[in-house]
């Protein structure tokens, strides 16, 4: 399940509609959760315009005066939504992720900047889980509330701060949802004279939401048109069938890992049958990404701070009309950030996994997908 939340500030029309759909599409988004609408009204022409096509379906809550208002767009084919509650601060939805015939529940928060409201939304939320039969939960949106002191920088926190990181945080132990891995951006959240920075925006899910997909993360993607950046929560399960060998997902990402893989299918060319040879391809394969791994996952984690230092310091050094050049070296950092940075979440979790090659003829029949027909690539 792929799902985009954005703090949109506005929906306007024109760019930020078009902005937001290129996001649905390029990310190939489930739901959509939109935060602070300002609109009073929003109807099917406007979901479609957002979505992209026609196969949708959708809920929102009006703004206030506007102020806040919020929407769920929605894949009907895979997520199909038989309770839907929205009120001030939230929208709920629970179904079934037909795809993996999973019931879940998922809801698009905006808390108020308003203290009485926050805590108003929170027992609300509190009392919901609690009346749910649900287990696997998933709080995506903008809480407008840090965890700690370190995801704000910019101004200095008052004791009524530090009062409202520590209920916070009670009100999450007693939801018992966590963060899961974040991606890209420490901050999701930049005052426009670039003064302030804070990570109000998160995907918040329970212990059962990541038992059943562990690999789910964050992605906080580059901010554009709003103060906010758009946030993507990835829960996938990938099922490979029997494997020759591990491979780890984030490899995937690295964009040397195609040329490395047929590199070294092409160069060895064992002779004998066919299985012996299939075998012998395998195993110096299993070597060369061995050598490979090595050589370019060594120090990731300075790596990745070295990547987003620079991409903060470049951040920084933006002036009112940033060069093409400054523009171009701004979305390569946070590019690399984003490749270095996944593949060190997924290091870090299996880098006590070895790969393994077995000869078995059953491990062997089961690779036919992966062979290349006339000496080719799988």
């Amino acid at each position: 399940m792929n799902i985009l939340s954005y703090n949109i500030r506005g929906l306007g029309k024109g760019i930020k509609w078009a902005s937001i759909r290129n996001l649905v599409g390029k990310h190939k988004i489930d739901l959509l959760c939109l935060q602070e609408t300002k609109r009073d009204s929003i109807d099917k022409a406007l979901c479609q315009a957002l979505w992209g096509h026609s196969d949708f379906d959708w809920k929102w809550f009006p703004a206030v005066n506007t102020a806040g208002g919020l929407l769920c767009v929605r894949n009907n084919n895979n997520f199909q939504v038989d309770i839907k509650i929205a009120e001030r601060g939230f929208i709920m939805l629970e179904g079934v992720w037909l795809v993996e015939s999973q019931r879940v529940v998922v809801a698009n928060i905006y808390a108020s900047c308003e203290l009485e409201s926050k805590r108003q939304l929170w027992q609300r939320l509190y009392l919901m889980k609690n009346q749910s039969q649900v287990q696997c939960w998933c709080l995506v949106g903008d809480f407008n509330c840090i965890k700690h002191p370190a995801e704000r920088m910019g101004s200095t926190l008052c004791n009524a701060d530090t009062n409202l990181i520590a209920e916070f945080n009670e009100w999450l132990a007693e939801m018992e949802v966590d963060d899961i891995p974040c991606l890209g951006k420490p901050f999701t959240w930049v005052r426009p004279n670039g003064s302030c920075k804070s990570k109000l925006d998160r995907v918040l899910v329970f212990d059962d939401w990541v038992s059943k997909w562990p690999d789910s993360s964050q992605h906080n993607l580059e901010r554009n048109y709003s103060d906010h950046c758009p946030i993507i929560l990835n829960s996938k399960n990938i099922d490979w069938g029997l494997k020759p060998f591990r491979v780890f997902d984030a490899w995937l990402h690295n964009k040397d890992f195609n040329k490395v893989v047929r590199d070294c299918w092409s160069a060895n060319q064992p002779m004998g049958w066919g299985g012996y040879a299939l075998k012998c391809k395998l195993q110096k394969i299993k070597q060369r990404l061995k050598t490979w791994s090595k050589e370019n996952c060594v120090d990731l984690g300075n790596k990745v701070k070295l990547i987003q230092h620079k991409l903060n310091d470049l951040e920084n050094s933006l002036t009112a009309q940033p060069t093409d050049q400054q523009v171009q070296e701004l979305k390569k950092a946070q590019s690399d950030l984003w490749e270095h940075s996944i593949l060190l979440f997924f290091m870090n979790q299996y880098c006590d996994r070895s790969l393994d090659v077995s000869g078995s003829k059953r491990e062997i029949a089961s690779t036919k997908s992966l062979i290349p027909a006339e000496g080719g690539m799988p």
